[in-house]
């Protein structure tokens, strides 16, 4: 176990104490996610990084917005929704 001391602002620690956020295990649960979405975001730039090597053209927004539209509408489908 390891113990760590950190300088925060005054409004930062009474707003994270205020909403539960100064234990041990909140702290731990929000460094645990974060290292979650840093690792993912690695790996999304590392896929980014192989996909322009291999001339992969990108999409437009329109065409990002439209494939995941239709993912959740195969998803709400498979689901049993409408």
């Amino acid at each position: 176990m390891t113990t760590i001391k950190i300088d925060l602002p005054d409004a930062t620690v009474q707003a994270a104490r205020a909403a539960g956020l100064l234990t041990p295990e909140a702290i731990e649960r929000l460094l645990n996610e974060a290292i979650k979405r840093k690792q993912a975001a690695d790996w999304l730039l590392s896929i980014a990084d192989r996909v322009s090597s291999v001339g992969i053209e990108s999409l437009s927004m329109d065409e990002i917005n439209a494939e995941v539209k239709a993912a959740r509408q195969e998803r709400r489908q498979r689901a049993g929704g409408h």
